[in-house]
């Protein structure tokens, strides 16, 4: 699957890179109908510790998936955005296959 990334306010290193693709793609066992997949980082730079935004969105025919997420760390929200999404997967391939 391919991964969209921009980051905003900051310049993302490569094992941040490959650590969001690597995860992404692990969803895509769960559904595999999914195109593709844009991801949004954001640092807003503010005295609180969970300043990282992250918005993963992914693009599937007929409806797409969001899923918005604020921690300390990017790893640490794209895990459970990751996670969240696997969750949203599994209960659309369930509807579509009627069970």
């Amino acid at each position: 699957m391919k991964v969209f990334l921009q980051s905003v306010n900051f310049k993302a290193d490569k094992s941040l890179v490959k650590f969001i693709e690597k995860k992404l793609n692990g969803v895509e066992k769960y559904y595999d109908k999914i195109v593709n997949s844009e991801v949004y980082l954001k640092v807003q730079h503010t005295s609180d510790k969970e300043n990282k935004f992250i918005d993963v969105k992914l693009n599937i025919p007929g409806n797409d998936f969001v899923v918005k997420k604020q921690c300390k760390t990017f790893e640490e929200g794209v895990t459970l955005a990751a996670d969240s999404l696997k969750r949203q997967l599994t209960k659309r391939k369930e509807k579509v296959s009627g069970k």
